[in-house]
C-alpha cells in the first residue's frame, strides 16, 4: 500500500433509514498525505454526510473505510453559532479543544496570521478572522487530515483567496492531507489538487482542469458556468481579511 495513503473508502452506501432515501451510493475515495482534495456537488449531493462518515459521526449502511492507524483529524465546521451575550475570548474558545499552554495557543494563531486576536471577544471578530481561529483550533490537534466544510463561508472574495492560500501553506508546512467541501467553484478549483464531483454517487474525479471539461461536471454545473474559467491569481502584493494591502512580512494576517 502507498505510504502516503491516509484514508480509503470502498463501496460505501448511506441512506436515511426513516425515509429510505439513498444519500450515498457506492462511493470510492482515496486521500493522500500532502494533497488537497475537494468535494463539490449540488445541494443534497451527500457531501456533508460523507464527511461525517469519514469522521466517524455517522455509520454507513455498507462499505469499507480504511484509516491509517493513529490518524488524527482536525475539523473546521461549516457554521459556528456563538451567542452574542456569551463572553468568550478567542483564548477560551481554543481551550475548549483541550489543555494547551499559552505558547501553543499563540503559535497556532500565529501560523494562521491572527495571533493578535488571542484576547479578543470571539463575537467581535470578522468572518474571515473567525475562519482563521477555527483553523488554529484544528491545528492544535496536530492533525494528519484537515477537514474543512465550506471554509470560505462568510468571507468575501478577497478574504477567500487569502484563506485558501493559508490552507495551502498549512498543507506544505505539515505535509498533511486536506479534505475540503465547497460550492465556490471559481476559487476552489484553483485551490485544490484533486476534485471529486459528488451527486449521491461519484460523477467524476481528477485534476480541476480536466474535471471542468467533464460532461458530468458540465451537466451539474453548466447553468452556473457562464463566463467561468479556472481561476489563477498572480500579483505582487497581499491582502488581509478585510481587503487591505499588507506588506509581505505581514502576509499571515491575510
Amino acid at each position: 500500500m502507498d505510504d502516503s495513503l491516509v484514508l480509503k473508502v470502498q463501496g460505501l452506501d448511506y441512506r436515511v433509514r426513516a425515509r429510505g432515501r439513498q444519500i450515498l451510493d457506492n462511493i470510492e475515495l482515496e486521500l493522500h498525505r500532502g494533497e488537497i482534495l475537494t468535494l463539490i456537488g449540488p445541494n443534497g449531493a451527500g457531501k456533508t454526510s460523507l464527511v461525517r462518515i469519514l469522521l466517524g459521526l455517522l455509520r454507513p449502511v455498507r462499505g469499507e473505510i480504511w484509516r491509517k492507524p493513529g490518524l488524527r483529524f482536525g475539523y473546521v465546521p461549516q457554521r459556528l453559532h456563538i451567542e452574542r451575550v456569551l463572553p468568550l475570548r478567542v483564548r477560551d474558545f481554543l481551550l475548549l479543544a483541550g489543555r494547551f499552554d499559552q505558547k501553543r495557543l499563540s503559535e497556532s494563531l500565529d501560523e494562521v496570521g491572527v495571533q493578535h486576536l488571542l484576547d479578543n471577544q470571539l463575537q467581535c471578530i470578522s468572518g474571515g478572522e473567525l475562519q482563521r481561529v477555527l483553523l488554529a483550533r484544528a491545528l492544535l490537534r496536530q492533525p494528519d487530515v484537515m477537514v474543512l466544510d465550506e471554509p470560505g463561508q462568510g468571507v468575501d472574495i478577497i478574504g477567500q483567496r487569502a484563506l485558501y492560500q493559508t490552507i495551502r501553506d498549512i498543507r506544505d508546512r505539515h505535509n498533511c492531507a486536506v479534505l475540503m467541501v465547497s460550492h465556490d467553484l471559481h476559487l476552489v478549483m484553483a485551490a485544490t489538487d484533486r476534485v471529486v464531483c459528488l451527486n449521491t454517487h461519484v460523477c467524476c474525479t481528477g485534476h480541476p482542469a480536466a474535471i471542468s471539461e467533464h460532461p458530468e461536471y458540465l451537466k451539474i454545473f453548466g447553468h452556473a458556468l457562464d463566463g467561468f474559467a479556472v481561476y489563477e491569481h498572480h500579483h505582487n502584493h497581499l491582502h488581509d481579511d478585510h481587503g487591505n494591502v499588507v506588506k509581505p512580512g505581514e502576509a499571515g494576517h491575510g
